[in-house]
């Protein structure tokens, strides 16, 4: 998976000298629901998963208010045939190039998540445990904190991440389709 972060530029007040930021998207349905794609010209920034369309473009312009968001299916097709893919077929990989946006920490979070294989978990604890040498301030709340904020379901799999006591904590995109994933994950 090819994988491309950058910070984004603080908010300015001057219009004529600051970056507009795009983003496209369209939402589908997949094997978890509905599924909301958004990619900007670096890459996917967003995969969000719900039952309602509304409620997820919603999402989407919470998590981007300073982004202008245009509606394009034909620029985000080929993610959202991807997604749909990995949906239905979870052990064949997820390969999207990917904008992730958020702070240091979260994207090293999101990183060690990346690298809970397919049909495998670990404890918050254990995340945190596997990022403490380059931040040793990392505790099993930031990683939960950080699997909160995060913006691509799927791709970052904080599904894979349960409590200590191997019981499934909260899912940003809702318990049952936590559940659901892992089953499908496990039975690969």
């Amino acid at each position: 998976m090819t994988l491309m972060t950058h910070a984004t530029a603080e908010p300015t007040d001057d219009l004529a000298t600051s970056a507009v930021d795009i983003l496209f998207y369209a939402t589908d349905d997949c094997a978890f629901g509905k599924v909301l794609i958004a990619r900007s010209n670096k890459g996917v920034c967003a995969i969000l998963l719900g039952d309602d369309a509304s409620a997820l473009q919603a999402d989407l312009s919470g998590r981007f208010p300073q982004s202008t968001l245009v509606p394009n299916a034909a620029i985000v097709r080929d993610d959202l045939a991807k997604v749909a893919r990995y949906a239905d077929k979870p052990s064949e990989g997820l390969d999207l190039e990917l904008d992730m946006r958020g702070t240091p920490i979260q994207r090293r979070v999101w990183n060690a998540l990346r690298s809970i294989p397919v049909g495998k978990t670990k404890s918050y604890m254990q995340v945190a445990r596997l990022i403490n040498g380059a931040y040793p301030q990392v505790t099993a709340r930031i990683v939960a904190n950080a699997c909160a904020a995060n913006p691509l379901a799927l791709v970052i799999p904080c599904h894979r991440v349960i409590r200590a006591d191997g019981e499934l904590a909260g899912y940003r995109w809702d318990l049952e389709r936590k559940r659901k994933l892992l089953e499908k994950e496990a039975n690969e």
